[in-house]
């Protein structure tokens, strides 16, 4: 492994600023209450109760998208990182540069940034791309969530490397050493808390825990010391696709995050940050970001589409899933609804953990409520109310795999739940796609054999609930499928 491959595996640091979005499907009505609607679960049953509650509006700052842009792609909202010489040297040089980015940038990943740290020394960080952007059939997107991170191993062990190196090379006192250390603090302090079962899932609700209960809630500031002790365990998320956000009313999934979604995006610099001052400077340039962000759209299905069966699936996804999900289109609507964990019966764990009251949840409010992220002008509030949020599902033929966990390998055997694998496992290769179930080409295991298997029996793992496709004829089933690719 080279020095610096601990770093691109962290294909999650900037999801702490939009962490939490989803995939989910249900029906409800839309009132300023919780709704229940009586609808068919399968046609042999009885009916049941479906309890959604509608999630409240509210008005985002508004920016400049091209600005936004720039900032995203080469802006300076790291603060600490690896010295460029030193990052380049390890590496090599990337002549891709799929950004068309100029100057340093041009020559490292795109999922990396050379910025200058507050003392002058130019870095390489990681950058927003490193969660918000990935590849399908060898293209690169920018807003696809990244679907093949590697958090199962301690990346804190190849910091020693650099550990030893850099002081070497610029000495222990040097500025380069200063500019770096920081990013070695959180990094040192991140990994060893973030480590999953499987290959595929992401950390990112962990990581800003981790990153908090070093930080004071008020002035930001790094403490070697945590302020509060983290357990060890990690609830496995996916990663939401970026352009679904301009649809959303809350963010992360289980849509606590309300108010201003910007403020949220200032939680990835907490990785690097020095203090306040620095945030403060974040947070006027991520309403340009947000502004782009909300520029973005789906990419389009790239393969023949049959129109008879998209008109006979979008009727019945119309009549099934559109009470939740939404409709599409020149007239669609989104109805930003919230889903009882009783009546989506997916994975509780990921919503269990911040309804729960511990110590590290208590800490955890109070941080973001109380300190600057909830007090100061346009606050970021944390409401968790149970349940995950129902998303758009705009681009959905592209987010695989499904749920907020990443458990089903694709939509096919989400809308089939008695045909989801229990334990799966796929290449990572970004064209191995099946573009008939819609999702990963997947093999069904009858245990766990390497990081590379999804199990679906450990605790957040769980691939169950969102029956809702269950009482599809395989015909109907078909039609539904072919119907989601225009979305």
């Amino acid at each position: 492994m080279k020095i610096f491959d601990f770093l691109k595996s962290r294909k999650n640091l900037f999801l702490l600023a939009i962490i939490f979005s989803v995939k989910l499907c249900l029906l409800s009505c839309s009132s300023d209450r919780v709704s229940e609607e009586i609808i068919d679960k399968e046609p042999e049953e009885e009916t049941v109760i479906i309890k959604t509650q509608p999630i409240p509006f509210s008005e985002q700052r508004e920016g400049n998208a091209e600005a936004g842009k720039e900032y995203l792609l080469s802006g300076n909202y790291m603060s600490s990182g690896v010295p460029y010489n030193a990052f380049v040297q390890g590496n090599g040089e990337d002549t891709s540069n799929v950004l068309n980015r100029t100057g340093d940038n041009a020559v490292i990943p795109y999922d990396y940034t050379a910025v200058t740290a507050s003392n002058g020394v130019r870095v390489v960080a990681p950058n927003c791309l490193n969660c918000h952007s990935s590849r399908i059939n060898n293209e690169h997107i920018i807003g696809l969530g990244s679907h093949d991170s590697d958090f199962t191993v301690n990346r804190a062990i190849q910091t020693q490397t650099l550990n030893v190196a850099i002081p070497l090379v610029y000495g222990a006192d040097s500025d380069e050493w200063e500019a770096y250390d920081q990013f070695r603090k959180s990094i040192e302090a991140i990994a060893p808390k973030t480590i999953t079962k499987s290959r595929g899932v992401n950390t990112a609700n962990k990581i800003a825990e981790v990153l908090i209960s070093h930080r004071d809630k008020n002035t930001l500031r790094w403490s070697n010391e945590p302020y509060v002790v983290l357990p060890d365990e990690v609830i496995p998320t996916d990663v939401p696709a970026w352009w679904l956000l301009k649809k959303k009313n809350a963010i992360f999934y289980n849509a606590m995050g309300r108010l201003d979604f910007c403020k949220s995006m200032i939680g990835a610099s907490m990785l690097t940050l020095t203090d306040i001052t620095k945030a403060q400077e974040l947070d006027k340039n991520m309403v340009d970001v947000l502004a782009y962000i909300e520029t973005l759209e789906a990419p389009k299905y790239p393969e023949n589409i049959n129109e008879v069966l998209v008109a006979t699936g979008k009727e019945l996804f119309n009549a099934t899933c559109a009470t939740c999900h939404g409709t599409y289109g020149e007239n669609g609507s989104y109805p930003n609804l919230l889903v009882a964990l009783e009546s989506i019966e997916t994975d509780p764990e990921l919503s269990n953990h911040y309804t729960t009251v511990t110590d590290e949840t208590t800490y955890f409010f109070n941080w973001f409520n109380t300190g600057w992220f909830g007090s100061a002008t346009d606050p970021l509030i944390l409401t968790p109310e149970g349940g995950y949020i129902a998303p758009p599902l705009d681009g959905i033929w592209a987010t695989a795999p499904y749920l907020h966990n990443a458990s089903v390998p694709t939509l096919e055997d989400m809308l089939n739940s008695k045909e989801r694998p229990k334990f799966w496992k796929r290449t990572f290769n970004n064209s191995d796609y099946d573009y008939i179930k819609l999702g990963w080409n997947y093999t069904v295991e009858s245990s766990k054999t390497d990081k590379n298997t999804y199990d679906t029996t450990l605790k957040g793992y769980g691939n169950g609930g969102h029956r809702f496709g269950d009482k599809f004829t395989d015909e109907e089933r078909k039609a539904v499928l072919e119907y989601l690719k225009t979305l």
